[in-house]
């Protein structure tokens, strides 16, 4: 795992080994072992290391036999060892045991395609100095982050956007339309970054640049949904076990101290049955809680522990929250309203102390429908018969003028959507253009109407999801392709990173998605019961059932309390600063009339006021050059080890799962 960044300029010019040294020192958390740079004439390549697989000998940049092809990579290839043999077949010379040097020799025979043979995370940078070309490509699902920019005749690129900022500081300019969509979801959807000239290269493709101009292309995407019914459950359970625990297997693969963060939920439970089942040694489990019963798993990653035998780590946090907030905003170079970055960062941080990687259960829910949204959309479809005429001469003309405090305003605008749009309004939460224009200002409003509609975009991921796919399954897609990448993967990739931790995924293997994909929807969401086959699968597995069949809690924290209690005086009041109001985004009466009724409890308004505060601080930090090294805060643990106790019998489907490869965990 690596951080990487480079440039390159024109023909006539020089690249400074310096300039691509501030890179990689901007994202120094994302390899502390060790960094490496190539510069030649025009061009400058360099990365930060996390030292895992060829500990000794995996040092990048690398090359191949002749050098003229140099390749900086971020992320893991579980198929290396199988692409090594080939390619050394062919004639190839290793002069390493990593799996990035496989991307050089694979690149010599393939040119850009050789990203399709790649099973694994990336991000990945290729030099062809014969050809005076880069190629920039991205896994298929979005894991690890890709940056990239022009200043003055130079294509920058980097990990994090902090990378490109470093040497281009002119670029910390705002892009109004990712604002914009920032308000709306929460977070910024690729391609777009808060930087008006800079941007994401998204998941599945591959971007070349030659001869000063780039061509951009997609190489892989979902493949068509509900393609691929199975003959019966029995078949559909025996390859759900057998492709699921091949995906743990080959993610194993380390030469540090691997572990699991473990929630308690069905995903991370499995994933620790499986693992631990592909295990010579007890698995190291991590889970974090609070103090606040309702928002504490503790005490069902326990029962997964004591019942897979794991050695478990669980630890109750008492967090500095200013120190823990002012960090992690300092962090994230664009707005990212997900509060659950914290419990994300304080499980990654734990277990950090303990391992240098770790694997989540994360993607489930994207491909089984386990978000209650899901069940949300599917109750509320007694509402596609209202009136679509009925439904637009509310929304203009009696909407507006109901009251923002008004219980129920909100649900009377959702329930005169149609479907799609109807699961679209319900995962925003400031839709400036529409349904929240009270709260906004005259001029941002003005602005706003003369952008793009956020929603297009999510609607032509919904309107043409691949096959003939059911409205479910079109919900699943766009999820994958929005949700997944730009709030999910994003926050795992920074909070994981921000404490030079790995975090593998073993649910989003591509192969296992595609397979996934093909299924019909009634083996994900059935009579109401969400991630119906994981499910089953969690059962046959031994998963208890008290933890199967309980209402989805959610990577969650306490911040409504705190809203209310000890981050009131501190963070509240910043929303009202005049620093803040003379910003332009919102009504200055509307902003404070909302903090005034959080704070006297009238309604819980937590998750606008921190995408607010959220945004606040970004501006301070990347726009008003307030960002600076910080020292990671200082955080109380409570730990609770468990020694590890033998696992009891373990269930499986017949002649499945009792020929892997043990492995060193």
């Amino acid at each position: 795992m690596c951080g990487i960044a480079g440039i390159v300029g024109r023909n006539e010019d020089v690249v400074d080994a310096s300039d691509v040294h501030r890179m990689c020192q901007a994202i120094v958390h994302r390899g502390p072992d060790e960094e490496g740079i190539f510069v030649k004439d025009g061009t400058g390549l360099g990365m930060r290391r996390l030292s895992i697989i060829d500990v000794e000998g995996g040092h990048q940049p690398v090359f191949n036999e002749d050098r003229s092809v140099w390749a900086v990579f971020n992320g893991e290839i579980y198929n290396f060892v199988e692409l090594r043999a080939e390619l050394e077949s062919r004639g190839h010379h290793f002069y390493t045991h990593s799996d990035t040097e496989v991307i050089v020799h694979l690149y010599e025979e393939l040119g850009p395609e050789c990203v399709r043979r790649l099973k694994g995370m990336f991000a990945i940078a290729i030099w062809d100095e014969s050809r005076k070309s880069l190629l920039l490509a991205r896994d298929r699902l979005g894991k690890k982050p890709l940056h990239y920019a022009f200043s003055n005749g130079r294509l920058l690129f980097g990990s994090e956007i902090k990378a490109i900022l470093a040497i281009a500081p002119e670029l910390a300019v705002p892009n109004p339309e990712a604002l914009l969509q920032y308000f709306y979801f929460g977070y910024v959807p690729d391609p777009l970054t808060a930087f008006a000239a800079i941007r994401k290269l998204p998941p599945g493709h591959l971007m070349e640049y030659f001869r000063g101009s780039l061509k951009e292309r997609c190489y892989w995407d979902v493949p068509a949904y509900g393609s691929a019914p199975p003959q019966s459950e029995e078949e559909c359970l025996q390859i759900l076990e057998s492709k699921l625990a091949e995906a743990v297997r080959i993610r194993l693969m380390s030469e540090v101290p691997l572990g699991v963060l473990l929630s308690g939920g069905v995903d991370s439970s499995i994933v620790v049955a499986l693992m631990a089942r592909a295990s010579s040694s007890p698995v190291k489990t991590f889970s974090i809680g609070f103090a606040e019963d309702r928002f504490n798993e503790a005490q069902y990653a326990r029962v997964v522990a004591e019942r897979f035998g794991t050695e478990h780590h669980e630890m109750v946090v008492d967090p500095n929250l200013e120190e823990t907030i002012t960090y992690l905003t300092s962090m994230l170079e664009e707005p990212f309203g997900d509060s659950s970055m914290l419990p994300t960062y304080f499980v990654c941080r734990m277990a950090r102390q303990k391992v240098t990687v770790a694997l989540s259960g994360d993607g489930g829910d994207e491909l089984f429908a386990g978000y209650d949204r899901y069940a949300v959309a599917m109750q509320r479809r007694h509402l596609d018969g209202f009136p679509q005429w009925a439904g637009r001469l509310y929304r203009q003309r009696l909407h507006p003028r109901v009251p923002v405090g008004v219980y129920g305003r909100n649900y009377a605008w959702n329930a005169t959507l149609n479907w799609r749009d109807r699961y679209l309004d319900g995962v925003t939460a400031l839709p400036a253009r529409d349904r929240e224009r009270s709260l906004f200002s005259k001029d941002f409003l003005a602005l706003a109407d003369r952008l793009p509609d956020p929603l297009q975009q999510f609607q032509d991921y919904y309107d043409n999801t691949p096959g003939a796919p059911d409205d479910l399954s079109r919900l699943l897609y766009l999820d994958t392709k929005t949700y997944l990448v730009g709030d999910i993967l994003t926050k795992v990739d920074r909070m994981s990173m921000a404490t030079s931790l790995e975090v593998r995924v073993p649910m989003l293997d591509h192969e296992f998605v595609e397979w996934a994909a093909g299924l019909p929807i009634e083996w994900k969401f059935r009579a109401s019961t969400r991630k119906y086959l994981l499910k089953r699968l969690a059962e046959r597995l031994g998963i208890p059932a008290e933890l199967l069949h309980r209402p989805k809690q959610g990577f969650q924290l306490p911040m409504e309390q705190w809203l209310r209690g000890e981050l009131k005086q501190k963070f509240l009041s910043i929303l009202t600063e005049p620093r803040t109001l003379q910003r332009g985004y919102f009504r200055p009466d509307a902003l404070r009339g909302m903090v005034d009724e959080h704070v006297r409890g009238r309604r819980n308004r937590t998750g606008m006021l921190w995408r607010m505060l959220i945004l606040e601080w970004w501006h301070r930090n990347y726009l008003e050059g307030e960002a600076r090294h910080r020292t990671p805060p200082r955080l109380e643990f409570t730990e609770r080890s468990t020694a590890p106790a033998p696992p009891t019998t373990m269930q499986s489907a017949p002649g499945a799962g009792t020929d892997w490869k043990q492995t060193n965990a």
